[in-house]
């Protein structure tokens, strides 16, 4: 379990970003710039998302992060809603044993109970063969929001803890949906907008953010380096002052 809060410590700052979490955004526009159904673009952005683990792994990043559904997302067409479970239920079955095969450990967060128990089955499954799994965590966020992982985990302090009577942050910050993993340096937004759409609300707090005007189907690898470029250009305070960040670089 990661014990990082960047508004209680100070983590260490890397020249590349030890955790990276992506909205991916733009499939539908993608495609429908091209005149194809958006189910094309969809499928295009899983492409996509396999490109951008193995430019992760070839990077140094330790922790991947993708937003691929949110709570918010069931209210687009049913057709469309059908038609993502379905890519998602397909892409477990061709990619888990890929990513085992390359020490990839993959984790599914979110609201799992609205999915067929087939997929929450095969989820299940995916995540128990890789567990041990060490070169890259990817996280796949779905059904999921940020108001809901705060609310979760406020629900299972009051659980685990009955008889609290004053919350703290690091009462809270163990039972959040992603406490396995430190909170992301790197922000990344494909397709224009610059939102952050529900999405890690507390474990954004002190993250660098990128947008970009590149639909999600088109990111690859020269994307994902102009992205931890800008990063690395980036001055990280945490709240300190420029000539304190020098200071703690010189006794380091």
């Amino acid at each position: 379990m990661s014990e990082l809060s960047t508004t209680q410590t100070i983590p260490p700052v890397d020249a590349v970003p030890n955790h990276v979490a992506i909205i991916m955004d733009g499939n539908g526009r993608w495609a429908t710039q091209r005149f194809m159904p958006r189910v094309a673009g969809h499928s295009k952005g899983v492409e996509a998302v396999r490109t951008i683990v193995e430019a992760c792994i070839e990077q140094g990043v330790s922790y991947l992060t993708l937003f691929a559904f949110s709570s918010e997302n069931w209210r687009r067409p049913e057709d469309e809603v059908s038609i993502l479970m379905r890519l998602f239920m397909i892409a477990l079955e061709r990619e888990v044993n890929r990513m085992h095969a390359n020490n990839i450990r993959l984790k599914v967060v979110g609201d799992l109970t609205r999915f067929s128990p087939e997929l929450q089955e095969k989820i299940r499954k995916a995540e128990a063969l890789t567990n041990d799994n060490t070169r890259l965590t990817v996280t796949i966020c779905a059904n999921y929001g940020g108001r809901w992982d705060v609310i979760q985990a406020m629900n299972k302090l009051l659980v685990s803890e009955p008889g609290i009577t004053q919350i703290e942050e690091h009462h809270l910050t163990p039972h959040l949906s992603m406490a396995y993993a430190p909170e992301p340096d790197l922000f990344i937004r494909t397709g224009g907008e610059q939102r952050i759409s529900n999405f890690l609300l507390w474990q954004l707090a002190y993250t660098e953010l990128y947008f970009t005007d590149t639909y999600w189907p088109d990111f690859g690898r020269a994307e994902l380096a102009s992205a931890i470029q800008s990063y690395q250009q980036r001055e990280r305070r945490f709240g300190r002052t420029s000539a304190q960040v020098i200071a703690s670089k010189k006794a380091s």
